[in-house]
């Protein structure tokens, strides 16, 4: 019997990749015109550098890129790439289609809700508001919480606590098979992998479920408790 769904955020409930891309290419705009005096795609290969070195979280990706790229900071740069890049973070943060009526009806058949992000808390907390899904969820878990990130049994561990249910009682979707999958699966969830979020070109997801619309999880747990 299915009791709780626990959702990955960025890439599973929110479009983190678009909104990420979007204001990357806002900032690197920005920083042209108040003179970095670069190609947009030689700027957007160092950001991405960074990012990879750093982490897609790294809230001074753009500090690091001027230092690296001019040798110092040039503040009027930084603090145009700063602005652009956040205003347009505001513009184009979005969930994806469906998921304010699924995570409704998942409530309304009498499921508990959760969220495990490796974000940090501040950010992940920031875009659950600016999408209009804090009344939903039971529980949220960040990487402060457990201080480690997914795949470690941790974070799943704890979200199961708190939802006090048992692993086989609950499903957990997500877009990274590497993470969101393999570290459920190894506690005894079941797993469904949110195709229409994969950025990674995911062959064998190793999930017992693969969905291209988050909607499809009311099917899924319908099924799951012998409902359909």
């Amino acid at each position: 019997m299915i009791r709780a769904i626990i959702f990955d955020l960025d890439n599973t409930l929110l479009d983190f990749m678009r909104m990420k891309e979007e204001s990357v290419s806002a900032a690197i705009d920005a920083m042209r015109d108040a003179g970095l005096d670069l190609p947009p795609l030689k700027i957007r290969e160092g950001i991405e550098t960074v990012y990879r070195e750093k982490g897609i979280e790294y809230q001074n990706v753009f500090d690091d890129y001027l230092t690296r790229t001019l040798g110092t900071i040039n503040y009027k740069i930084l603090a145009a790439g700063i602005f652009s890049y956040r205003r347009a973070k505001e513009g184009c943060l979005r969930t994806y289609p469906f998921v304010h009526q699924t995570v409704i009806e998942l409530t309304r058949m009498g499921l508990r809700l959760a969220v495990i992000s490796d974000a940090p808390r501040r950010e992940a907390w920031l875009r659950i508001y600016a999408t209009n899904l804090q009344h939903y969820f039971d529980v949220v878990l960040t990487y402060e919480d457990t201080h480690e990130r997914k795949p470690h049994p941790k974070p799943f561990l704890l979200a199961l606590k708190k939802l006090n249910v048992a692993p086989g009682e609950a499903i957990m979707i997500g877009d990274w098979a590497e993470r969101d999958m393999v570290g459920a699966k190894k506690v005894g969830m079941k797993t469904v992998f949110a195709r229409y979020g994969d950025t990674m070109n995911t062959i064998h997801s190793g999930a017992d479920y693969e969905i291209d619309v988050v909607s499809d999880i009311v099917g899924i747990v319908k099924k799951e408790n012998g409902l359909d």
